[in-house]
């Protein structure tokens, strides 16, 4: 029988080691390339396609999560963190994840799939967490519930996603690439002091109004900023009054800033953890324990302020005084570990 399907060679690239995200075929095989993903995983990187989950054993000893036991991942991801989960229940119970991203969300449903977590003790649902509620109406209420405030590496690390500065894509940022507009959009009709504001309160920018006002200006002369690399460059415009020998790093840092500040405004990614935070305590059994993770001081502070004065209220039995990081050795193994901290609370 003739066979009429097309071999498909490999991306070619320069030099030894492929440096472009498409060019990086074994790190997007890791089925079939095991032993390439934990060489990059040993050297304290990220193969392109995956995300490690930060906290796991830290998550699992304080849900404690028994066989039988129903449960909800917030933000799906990757799966990283539902599979762990999953593993515990030793296939008695339930656990819902609900993920807004339609592309991540459809291949992680896949991979548990295949894992032979199907839909007798995993339903995955296109929802986003801040409508808990419409979960918990259905299958509620929950014996635990995890949260992971972090925005995915495959969503970071894909080019065509724009939320990085680091590579030339298109400035999206969205998480559901199908809802919304753009960060190129919002920039097309923000003004000055709206951004100056949005850097300030989503990210803490020391130099907001130097890089509200360039970014205001380009758009004034007609120069529309469509791709990550244009942001970038406004950028580095805005803060060329520096001295040289410390405006490469503030530039790094004002565009990770920046392009966080975005973000959050893009997602509304503030007032989806105002509804979810009312709506935990609602949708958690009595004694039911709730663990998220943030990453920034603006997530945190939120998560800390509801778990205190729910706990005050008495709706808490519990919760974390203290936050909680990832070990050094995670920190080494996963750079992108740093900046997490965890908090946690019990149900009434």
């Amino acid at each position: 029988m003739e066979n009429n399907e097309q071999h498909k060679r490999r991306p070619r690239y320069k030099g030894t080691h492929p440096r472009n995200y498409k060019e990086k075929y074994k790190e997007l095989q890791p089925e079939k390339y095991a032993g390439t993903i934990e060489k990059v995983i040993q050297k304290g990187s990220t193969p392109a396609g995956m995300h490690i989950s930060i906290c796991v054993q830290e998550i699992l000893e304080f849900l404690q999560i028994k066989p039988g036991q129903k449960g909800l991942d917030a933000t799906l991801g990757y799966g990283g963190h539902t599979l762990e989960m999953l593993k515990c229940l030793e296939n008695q119970g339930h656990i819902y994840a609900l993920d807004v991203d339609p592309i991540e969300s459809q291949k992680t449903k896949e991979r548990l799939s295949n894992l032979g977590y199907g839909p007798e003790i995993l339903t995955v649902r296109l929802l986003n967490f801040a409508n808990i509620d419409q979960i918990a109406a259905e299958a509620g209420p929950f014996d635990f519930i995890l949260a992971d405030l972090g925005v995915s590496s495959m969503q970071i690390d894909n080019p065509e996603r724009g939320f990085s500065y680091k590579t030339e894509g298109p400035l999206d940022l969205r998480m559901n690439p199908e809802a919304g507009i753009s960060a190129a959009e919002r920039l097309g009709t923000i003004t000055s002091e709206e951004l100056q504001g949005m850097l300030v309160e989503n990210a803490d920018e020391p130099y907001a109004e130097e890089i509200a006002d360039a970014v205001v200006l380009e758009t004034k002369k007609g120069k529309k900023i469509e791709t990550t690399r244009q942001l970038r460059e406004v950028i580095e415009s805005a803060l060329s009054f520096l001295p040289a020998a410390e405006r490469k790093e503030a530039v790094k840092k004002s565009c990770q800033r920046t392009f966080q500040a975005l973000r959050i405004d893009i997602n509304n990614e503030f007032e989806v953890l105002y509804a979810f935070l009312d709506k935990l305590p609602d949708v958690l059994a009595p004694g039911g324990r709730a663990a998220i993770l943030t990453f920034h001081s603006g997530e945190d502070r939120l998560v800390k302020k509801s778990f205190k004065r729910l706990y005050n209220e008495g709706i808490y039995s519990d919760y974390s005084k203290d936050v909680i990081r990832p070990s050094a050795e995670e920190c080494i193994r996963n750079s992108r570990a740093r900046s997490t901290k965890m908090r946690w609370a019990v149900k009434a």
